[in-house]
């Protein structure tokens, strides 16, 4: 036990288990505590648990998550009691079976889901591509392992800010971004989500957070000022209408800001609405109370100032999936700015704040039908084995991000479905018959086609034939995993329908000619003909692509060919040949690449987007052609590549000295148009030894000038100074490499 916790940890444990049995309250029964600390106690006593990549000490690492899971997503009892076992029950120190009896069904429910999970990260912190599928299986098996899972995410990326492990760090900051934050996002968890979002950021493109981070501390003080100014007459008019509430603003998160520079392709200073407004009424918990008090505030202060009718946001006529509501409404502030206003209760806030967990404490049950039917339809796509990984993983994050749309049946029943689903897809989300003899819909009365896009409050009545049948350009038109998944199913069975016909067409057709079917030689003249699978030659058979006559033809031509030993000995050795040289290729290659000018037989090149030079942090990307691309770990495309081809990407790093090589760089320049501002710009770079100036473009408007310069240099030192120096230009405000 005393080698199993250091020093330091020791003191974090006892203050964490404190925090917890506080937190916890009366979820958890004494006899339970005194059971799990037991258990705990020999797990570390005969050393079978094992720390993570960043070194982490397993039960310190659980504590903290079950401090988040009771803290700030508000689970209590059987899910804390999941988490501290899990562990010791992966490790083969407890069997499940004990905890069944000892602590219950629930528990052992939710540690099956934690050690399934856990099983597909082994030992690396950050799952490869192809294990999505089966994670998230895993997670739609019982809903809260997908909430304990989000929160060990989050107290990882709280805990690994000083680690030297960068590079499971980036590994762990990419999938937080783009797994983690999004399901945290489904389930109404806005803050956890956010945090995700920033640490990732942080962790990721360090110099871009920190650069946001100081902007937001330097006009904290004028954005206080503005802020106190908009509230102060609101606060005003809402204490005479009788109402209690809190009323706050709020910064918005770094990197909602930096996904607006970017999504505006403008600076820092170009973003206005950098905060919101939230109101928090202390309303009774009736529901028509409860909006008949937000919609009262709503009044008030579109009263006040000009509100934008095109901007308004109402989850509280019709709640989002994961239970979340609230009035957004963005309105004409002070000095002409716009600012968006949140309006809620604090029943609502609080659901805002901890997502479905609130939500069903509130409803008093323990599922949710949103939320159920969300997962129904990702375990739907994820269990069609046929389906592509990368292509469910891409449809499940838009699934995931994707806004809502109300849709009502001619009796007035109503449907949600994600915001741009088509008339195919509606009818496909009602039922699989009526989606494969679809052939249209009336709109709102109206005749529309299959592929119209459908939007709130549309009442729809799909329109069939007995003769339609699916096409295989339905999956362009539709927008839905669901509607996808059926298609697929529906277009495999009639090939397969098809494809039997083919076969007894062609059985028919040997019978006929008296020729004996061998299904050896079939194979090698199928392979001949260019037919990737046996599927796609009975295809081509059923479509009349392929004449069965002339197949015969080539068949017996085949058997010759077979049957000729001098022939199939030559043929068989160069395939043999070819197959082993790319076998001894692939092997031999290491799992470092090491980038030098005097690297011979490795294809690799640098890449265009990001142009990386001699003493840039770069990674290798493996193409489709077997090629290595060379991109800057900084390379805008490299949260893309990681995200959705991890398994493809290698370690790489220069070696030895630069010598003469020299490569592109694209310097960007922004600053005062003041007199000879390109002489001095290019009297700098032609004195510097090494570099050569290639092009030069500069744009001047209303006294500023923002320009781009193309030079030859051939490290990062030289570009590093060359920078510096042209900082120092009188007039030069900005020098950034794109």
């Amino acid at each position: 036990m005393n080698d199993f916790f250091t020093k330091g940890e020791k003191k974090v444990l006892f203050s964490l288990y404190r925090r917890l049995i506080q937190s916890a309250g009366d979820s958890i029964f004494l006899k339970d505590c005194q059971k799990l600390k037991k258990h705990l106690i020999k797990a570390a006593e005969c050393n079978k648990l094992q720390r993570n990549n960043f070194g982490m000490n397993p039960v310190i690492r659980d504590l903290q998550t079950a401090v988040i899971v009771s803290e700030e997503i508000g689970m209590k009892g059987s899910c804390l009691i999941g988490i501290m076992l899990h562990e010791i029950v992966k490790g083969g120190i407890l069997k499940i079976d004990s905890v069944q009896s000892e602590f219950g069904d629930d528990v052992a429910s939710i540690i099956k889901g934690l050690v399934k999970t856990n099983e597909l990260y082994a030992k690396s912190p950050a799952i490869e591509s192809e294990n999505f599928r089966n994670l998230l299986l895993s997670f739609a098996e019982d809903m809260r392992v997908i909430l304990i899972m989000i929160a060990d995410r989050v107290n990882i990326m709280r805990q690994i800010k000083d680690t030297d492990n960068d590079d499971d760090r980036l590994k762990v900051a990419y999938e937080a971004a783009y797994l983690y934050a999004p399901l945290a996002h489904k389930l109404g968890l806005y803050k956890l989500k956010s945090e995700l979002e920033d640490l990732s950021l942080k962790y990721t493109q360090r110099d871009t957070y920190y650069l946001i981070k100081e902007k937001l501390n330097q006009t904290k003080a004028s954005r206080d000022k503005y802020i106190a100014s908009f509230i102060d007459p609101i606060n005003k008019m809402v204490k005479e209408a009788g109402l209690q509430f809190d009323i706050k603003g709020r910064t918005k998160s770094i990197h909602s800001i930096w996904q607006k520079m970017q999504k505006q392709k403008t600076s820092f200073e170009g973003i206005y609405d950098l905060f919101a407004i939230r109101i928090i009424l202390d309303s009774d918990p009736d529901p028509a109370k409860e909006k008949q008090e937000c919609w009262q505030v709503y009044s008030i202060i579109t009263d006040m100032y000009q509100p934008n009718p095109k901007r308004l946001r109402d989850w509280l006529s019709i709640p989002k999936s994961n239970g979340y509501e609230s009035l957004h409404i963005t309105v004409m502030g002070p000095e002409g700015r716009w600012v968006e206003v949140q309006i809620r209760t604090r029943r609502m806030d609080e659901i805002a704040e901890r997502g479905l967990a609130a939500h069903w404490r509130y409803k008093g049950v323990k599922g949710e039908t949103g939320l159920d039917e969300w997962l129904t339809s990702v375990r739907e796509a994820l269990e069609n084995a046929e389906s592509d990984s990368m292509k469910v993983m891409d449809q499940f994050k838009m699934d995931l991000y994707e806004d809502e749309v109300f849709v009502f049946t001619p009796k007035g029943d109503l449907f949600k479905l994600a915001k741009g689903a088509t008339v195919l897809d509606f009818a496909f989300h009602i039922h699989s018959k009526l989606g494969c003899k679809c052939i249209g819909a009336k709109v709102n009365g109206k005749n529309a086609q299959i592929k119209q896009k459908l939007n709130s409050g549309d009442q729809v009545e799909i329109t069939i034939s007995n003769t339609q049948t699916p096409k295989q350009d339905w999956l362009n038109i539709v927008t839905t995993s669901k509607a996808r998944t059926k298609i697929r199913q529906a277009l495999k069975e009639m090939a397969a329908r098809q494809h039997d016909f083919a076969k007894e067409t062609l059985e028919r057709k040997f019978k006929n000619r008296k020729l004996e079917y061998d299904e050896a030689t079939m194979m090698r003249l199928i392979k001949r003909l260019g037919f990737k699978n046996v599927t796609e030659f009975y295809q081509s058979i059923a479509d009349g692509g392929l004449d069965v006559n002339g197949l015969l033809d080539k068949y017996v031509e085949q058997q010759k060919r077979d049957n000729d030993p001098h022939d199939e000995i030559t043929y068989r050795s160069a395939e043999g040949y070819n197959l082993q040289a790319i076998q001894e290729e692939t092997t031999s290659k290491e799992d470092v690449l090491v980038i030098d000018q005097n690297l011979k037989g490795l294809d690799f090149k640098l890449a265009k987007c990001c142009n990386p030079i001699y003493g840039d942090d770069v990674f290798g990307f493996v193409t489709v052609a077997g090629g290595i691309k060379i991109h800057r770990i900084d390379c805008p495309n490299a949260g893309q590549m990681h995200e959705r081809f991890g398994y493809r990407i290698v370690k790489a790093r220069w070696a030895g000295k630069s010598q003469g090589t020299q490569y592109p760089i694209t310097l960007r320049v922004v600053g005062h148009d003041d007199i000879g501002i390109v002489t001095n710009i290019t009297s700098i770079i032609s004195k510097e030894n090494g570099i050569t100036l290639r092009s030069i473009g500069i744009e001047s408007n209303d006294g500023l000038f923002a320009g781009t310069l193309t030079v030859m240099l051939s490290d990062t030192g030289r570009l590093e100074a060359l920078i510096k120096k042209l900082r120092t230009i009188k007039g030069v405000k900005q020098v950034s490499r794109n």
